[in-house]
């Protein structure tokens, strides 16, 4: 279990990325967490050791990365894993045959897949409703469900949750509230603080920010779920590499500098898009015409640099993806580097679809993540690939 130090919590969030969960290391004063490359530790007797004793149980690396991460959540214990799924496996386990959970609709598609593919048949129960209506959460409470789990904004649809609401009802119903804060990010947003009791991140995406590594991460401030969940991480084994570890530490350093340049840009080119294509069919919670603008600006500090534009037809989505010269055609996002992607082949392409249309998932929609690239640049590049659409 791994507790981040009350002297890391006075300071601002800069100040906290940068310094936070990291001791000076001890043989040699170097400012920066060493990689500790190693599978075990030697004892110093029978029953005595430092700490550490297999790799797979604590990693220094990972317990600092672990300790930065909490803190700029706003919680007490983070759990590092080797990918989001990795993450999100985990803390599923927490649950046991018969539970039921609540889930958003419009969920990451690895997500559905893991829940739909794999878990039902191992007896946990899913509903999946639109969480944008807090009401629609609460119909779906039985006095079976044990968990609301909800992505805010949403992956590809841009959708916002009430995260203070979804957590009153889930407490009510003796549930416990989990948010996806991957798109957000701790810079935009707080779950902990509006009555979440997990968040999880992809630290692939913003944490890390630099398209160079693969992990996932956990932050709550229970101390019975956090003994739970620990044991889950070294029990099943997903757990990062120290170097992936590192690396998600490094982006962290820089999350304060990167977040309102990923927003400045999301915010141009999303106004730019609703003037090229009408503001119906962009989906920023940024701009005034989203349908939850005013729920985006009370519970978030910006609105980051995802945007999914609604093309019509896919002959349209390929005629972009294929003119873009800046903007990169891949999986993934909340890189410096600028992407573009099809959701309905790439990370939703596990979901049936029928499922996709019902969701508005549709052959014509598109996915941006704005970078931090000069925007101009950017702009431009997207100007001429729209015209060959």
């Amino acid at each position: 279990m791994t507790r981040v130090f009350d002297d890391d919590l006075d300071a601002a969030f800069g100040t906290r990325a940068i310094h936070a969960g990291q001791r000076p290391e001890p043989l040699a004063g170097a400012i920066m967490t060493p990689i500790y490359q190693t599978s075990t530790y030697v004892q110093e007797a029978l029953g005595e050791n430092k700490g550490y004793e297999y790799a797979r149980g604590k990693n220094p690396t990972r317990e600092a990365l672990e300790r930065n991460v909490a803190t700029l959540e706003g919680g007490r214990h983070g759990f590092a894993f080797s990918s989001g799924m990795g993450c999100v496996d985990s803390i599923m386990k927490l649950f046991r045959a018969g539970d039921h959970i609540v889930c958003t609709e419009n969920v990451y598609g690895g997500v559905f897949r893991l829940f739909d593919k794999i878990l039902q048949h191992y007896g946990l129960k899913f509903t999946y409703v639109d969480t944008r209506d807090p009401q629609r959460i609460a119909d779906a409470m039985t006095p079976a469900t044990r968990l609301v789990f909800v992505e805010t904004p949403t992956n590809p649809l841009m959708r916002i949750t009430d995260i203070r609401a979804a957590a009153e009802i889930a407490h009510r119903g003796n549930a416990i509230l989990l948010v996806d804060n991957t798109f957000a990010s701790p810079f935009f947003q707080q779950p902990l603080s509006l009555g979440a009791d997990i968040i999880y991140h992809s630290t692939t995406k913003y944490l890390n920010g630099h398209s160079d590594m693969i992990g996932g991460i956990a932050v709550l401030n229970d101390d019975d779920l956090a003994t739970r969940l620990q044991f889950n991480l070294n029990a099943a084994g997903a757990v990062p590499g120290p170097f992936d570890a590192w690396l998600a530490l490094r982006g962290t350093k820089t999350l304060h500098l990167r977040m309102p340049r990923h927003d400045q840009n999301g915010r141009q080119i999303a106004a730019w898009l609703a003037e090229r294509v009408g503001e119906d069919h962009v989906f920023y919670p940024g701009l005034e015409s989203h349908p939850q603008h005013a729920l985006a600006k009370r519970q978030m500090t910006g609105f980051g640099g995802m945007i999914s534009v609604e093309l019509g037809t896919k002959a349209r989505a390929n005629a972009v993806l294929s003119r873009v010269r800046i903007f990169s055609l891949a999986e993934s996002l909340g890189g410096v580097e600028s992407l573009i992607s099809h959701p309905a082949s790439m990370t939703h392409a596990s979901v049936e679809p029928e499922r996709r249309a019902q969701l508005g998932i549709t052959e014509g929609l598109i996915r941006l993540s704005c970078g931090v690239e000069d925007v101009q640049d950017l702009i431009g590049d997207l100007d001429q690939a729209f015209g060959a659409a």
